[in-house]
C-alpha cells in the first residue's frame, strides 16, 4: 500500500526514475496496460516519459511494487537489473566506470549515489573485508522490496563489467524478509543471500579493493566528479521525516521484541521527550506508527505462502499467535489465514 510523505514543509527524496520506466516497460511486454498502475502510484506515463523529469523516490517504490504484483514477478526487481543496459544509470555509472579501482569507486558511490536516487545513502567500509551498507533517508525500508534488490544487482553488474572479472561476494545480506532464498539470487550473486537482516549488505573479500578498472580514466572522472558536486549543491537536502527514521528504526527490532519507545529514541540519539515532541509535530505518535507498520508488514508477509502465520507473528514481535491474531482483527476485521485466503485464495492457511 503506497503511504506518500505528508509532513509539511519537506522536500521528500527523488529518483532519477530509470527503475520505474523499467517497471512499465515490463508491465507492457507482459500484456498489461501500465497506465492504471502508474496513476496508483501517484505518477503519470507522460511524467515517466520525459527521463530529465526526477520522481519521487516514494512513488517509484509503489510502482514496482504494483508492478510485481501485476505481472505476477516476486523477483522483478532483480530480474530488472539483470539485463538492463547499465549505462541507463545515467551520470553515476560514468563515474564508476572511469574510476581506477574497486574499491575507489565503491566510495565514489557512497558519495554520489544521491545523484540517481536520494532515498539511497551507500556507505563503504575497508577493515577485515570491503563491505557496503545501503541504507534508506526519507523514505521507511519496509515499503520496499524491488528497489533495493535492483540496487544491490546493479551494483554487482557494474563490478563485474567495469573489472571484466565474475566478482562475487562474499555475503549479500538484506533486509526485507522472504520465507525461502531464491536459487536464481543465489547463482547470481555465488553466495546464499540473507533475509530480514538488521541493514542491507554486499560485501567483497578485501583483497578485491584493488581490481583495476579497464575503462579506467582519471581525467574523464575528475570532470564527472565535479559535475556531481554541482548537482550535489544545487539540489536542496531531502527532507527525513521522523517518522521514516522511526519505522527504519523499529523494523529490524521487531521480531526481538525490542522496538521499545526508549531503544529507539536511543537509537537516534533523543530523548524520549524530544522523540514525542517531533513525532507530534508531524500529526503522528510512537504507538500509532507501531501500530501502522505492524499492519503493513503483516499484509505483506501474508502475501507470501512460503511463511507460516506463526513466522509472522514472530516478526512482528507478537509473543502468541493469538496475540497477532486479535491485532489483526483489530486492523483489518478479518483473520490472518482468512486475509491470505483472500489474497490469494490457492494458498491455504499455514
Amino acid at each position: 500500500m503506497y503511504h506518500p510523505s505528508k509532513v509539511l514543509g519537506t522536500m521528500p527524496p527523488t529518483a532519477s526514475g530509470g527503475i520505474a520506466r523499467l517497471a512499465v516497460a515490463r508491465a507492457v511486454s507482459a500484456g498489461i496496460d501500465p497506465e492504471p498502475l502508474v496513476q496508483k502510484a501517484g505518477l503519470t506515463l507522460a511524467l515517466l516519459e520525459d527521463s530529465h523529469v526526477r520522481i519521487g523516490a516514494e512513488n517509484q517504490i509503489a510502482l514496482l511494487n504494483l508492478v510485481a504484483s501485476a505481472v505476477g514477478d516476486d523477483l522483478l526487481g532483480f530480474h530488472l537489473a539483470e539485463d538492463f543496459d547499465l549505462r541507463e544509470i545515467g551520470l553515476l555509472y560514468y563515474v564508476l566506470a572511469s574510476s581506477a579501482t574497486l574499491g575507489e569507486a565503491l566510495t565514489r558511490t557512497a558519495r554520489y549515489s544521491g545523484v540517481s536516487n536520494e532515498c539511497i545513502k551507500v556507505h563503504c567500509r575497508m577493515t577485515s573485508d570491503l563491505s557496503v551498507h545501503i541504507n534508506y533517508v526519507g523514505v521507511p525500508r519496509h515499503s520496499d522490496r524491488h528497489q533495493m534488490e535492483f540496487w544491490a544487482t546493479a551494483l554487482v553488474r557494474v563490478c563485474r563489467h567495469v573489472t571484466e572479472v565474475p566478482l562475487r561476494p562474499i555475503r549479500v545480506r538484506l533486509a526485507q524478509t522472504r520465507g525461502a532464498s531464491s536459487d536464481e539470487q543465489d547463482a547470481f550473486f555465488g553466495c546464499k543471500v540473507g533475509f530480514g537482516a538488521e541493514h542491507d549488505e554486499i560485501t567483497f573479500a578485501r583483497g578485491v579493493a584493488a581490481c583495476p578498472f579497464v575503462s579506467a580514466d582519471h581525467h574523464l572522472n575528475e570532470i564527472l566528479i565535479g559535475y556531481c558536486e554541482e548537482i550535489l549543491a544545487r539540489r536542496p537536502t531531502p527532507a527525513s521525516p521522523m517518522r521514516a527514521l522511526v519505522e527504519n528504526a523499529v523494523a529490524p527490532l521487531l521480531p526481538h521484541g525490542r522496538a521499545q519507545m526508549g531503544d529507539i529514541a536511543e537509537a537516534l540519539g533523543v530523548s524520549r521527550r524530544t522523540l514525542t515532541r517531533r513525532l507530534a509535530a508531524e500529526g503522528v505518535s510512537f504507538t500509532e506508527i507501531l501500530e501502522d507498520l505492524r499492519r503493513d508488514l503483516a499484509l505483506r508477509y501474508l502475501e507470501d505462502a512460503t511463511l507460516s502465520i506463526s513466522q509472522i507473528a514472530w516478526l512482528l514481535g507478537f509473543q502468541e499467535v493469538s496475540a497477532f491474531t486479535s491485532a489483526f482483527k483489530r486492523w483489518t476485521g478479518a483473520t490472518p489465514s482468512q486475509e491470505r485466503t483472500r489474497s490469494t485464495p490457492m494458498a491455504g492457511a499455514a
